[in-house]
């Protein structure tokens, strides 16, 4: 048996990222290989600034590899400093060292724990949200075809739990498509220029990589007052981490988590939405959607006729997750004080990671769900018929408004919808009986053909169009 605190987070307690590709990126290994790339690209960029030996940021660059430390030990030693860094530049010097003693000379060389983490972060975040981008587009993809697909599929709109009017269950789709393609929209920004470096040193002004420097007397020479060469410094780094260049060190200015967090939020209220949907239409008595099936997909321990919306579940439990994580990254750890924050920059580590993890499990999820998102147009159309065309009476006032007035037909129309609701008797029955000065202008046909609900869906094809064009035109840009 594994001693307590000795077993990984494999998901138990949160199947909707069990499975997903962002787990691999946000585990303890791939956060201290962040740390280590960021290590390995100060180095590299010190080096192309000759401030450190070529020779020196190779060794550092190849033993920059997390597989070499001991992470529950070193998780353990972090205790010390309050954060990993300390403990980890303290084991990697040591790797480097049995490499090469001169090239550990280099290791951290006037740098700071969080220019380390917080670069280590964005790293993460990057690597993350590339596989969540990926997952939004096959999302996008499926929704996609199913609003073509159904662009003609008469559907009811709900709305505050009730009957509305009639609409289409391809723009049911076209709405969940425009959340999702909104969403990949914001990842792409974030991931193009939105995650910065961090350089700083200890209090925000590059002192220590300057003093590094200045034994290069070309360097000194040239640079007087160190400004040129930590411009270039912070350049180079951005470079050779593949991050954005910050304008300032961001140690208390925390612009790039709480956008990071916010994009979160918005990825998780888009799925969730979608997730939600799903889970009300494929309810028993409406029974209009049902999930792909599978193999113990959707069983119950106690009912084997159950097939629950489980993937909707998921999703759904991941959005109601975010919002408070998203909360400490947008708000609460933005608060910092000084030039180093004591507990503000803390708190943001283990929300930015759950968010992430949360957000990419309701990705890979979402892109199952819409993949093989079942739609029965034969059930849509019989709870069309529930109301006897009462979803339709928006219309039939309209049309009547001519003969007997705005208010006059809009209040005939509403008693009579109230009377037959659960009655045998036909609605335009009861309506030829209380106006039958409605007969001279209609006939008994006319009316029921202004209940026909598939005659009354507006300009949902239009607006089906202009999602798919929107779709189009994303992908064309980000291709």
């Amino acid at each position: 048996m594994d001693r307590p605190g000795t077993t990984p987070d494999t998901g138990l307690l949160s199947p909707v990222r069990a499975a997903a590709a962002t787990e691999a990126a946000l585990t303890d290994t791939a956060w201290a290989q962040a740390m280590l790339d960021a290590e390995a690209a100060l180095a590299r960029a010190q080096s192309r600034l000759g401030t450190v030996p070529p020779g020196a940021a190779e060794t550092i660059t190849a033993c920059a590899r997390a597989g070499a430390i001991d992470l529950p030990a070193l998780a353990v030693r972090a205790r010390g400093a309050g954060n990993p860094v300390v403990a980890l530049v303290e084991e990697f010097t040591a790797v480097v060292a049995a490499a090469d003693p001169a090239a550990a000379e280099y290791v951290h060389r006037g740098s700071t724990s969080q220019d380390v983490l917080d670069t280590g972060a964005m790293l993460v975040t990057a690597r993350a949200l590339r596989l969540v981008r990926d997952e939004l587009d096959r999302t996008a993809a499926a929704l996609a075809r199913l609003a073509d697909a159904h662009r003609n599929t008469p559907a009811v709109a709900r709305t505050l739990g009730q009957h509305a009017v009639p609409t289409t269950f391809g723009l049911k789709a076209a709405g969940w498509l425009v959340a999702v393609v909104d969403v990949r929209r914001r990842v792409g920004t974030l991931l193009d220029g939105g995650l910065p470096v961090q350089l700083g040193g200890a209090a925000g002004t590059l002192a220590g990589y300057l003093e590094y420097a200045r034994p290069v007397p070309a360097r000194a020479e040239a640079d007087g007052d160190g400004g040129a060469y930590a411009g270039e410094l912070i350049a180079l780094f951005a470079a050779e981490a593949g991050l954005a260049e910050p304008v300032l060190p961001w140690h208390t200015l925390r612009t790039p988590i709480g956008d990071t967090g916010a994009v979160l939020g918005h990825a998780a209220a888009a799925l969730g939405k979608f997730a939600t949907d799903v889970q009300t239409l494929a309810r028993t008595e409406l029974a209009e959607v049902a999930e792909p099936a599978g193999a113990g997909r959707g069983v119950s321990s106690a009912m084997p006729q159950k097939r629950n919306p489980v993937l909707a579940a998921m999703i759904r439990s991941a959005a109601l997750q975010v919002p408070s994580l998203v909360l400490t990254l947008t708000h609460c750890a933005a608060a910092a004080e000084d030039e180093r924050p004591a507990g503000a920059w803390h708190g943001e580590w283990q929300p930015l990671r759950e968010a992430l993890r949360l957000v990419g499990g309701a990705a890979c999820t979402a892109a199952e769900l819409a993949e093989g998102l079942e739609a029965y147009p034969e059930r849509m159309a019989a709870n069309l018929r529930l109301t006897g065309g009462a979803v339709v009476t928006e219309r039939l006032a309209a049309a009547l408004a001519p003969v007997l007035g705005k208010a006059g037909a809009k209040g005939l129309v509403s008693r009579v919808a109230v009377e037959s609701a659960g009655s045998a008797d036909p609605l335009v029955d009861r309506l030829l009986a209380q106006a039958p000065e409605l007969a001279e202008e209609f006939t008994a046909e006319q009316l029921e053909r202004l209940l026909e609900p598939a005659e009354y869906t507006g300009a949902a094809e239009a607006l089906i169009e202009r999602a798919l064009a929107y779709h189009r035109g994303s992908t064309r840009t980000t291709a």
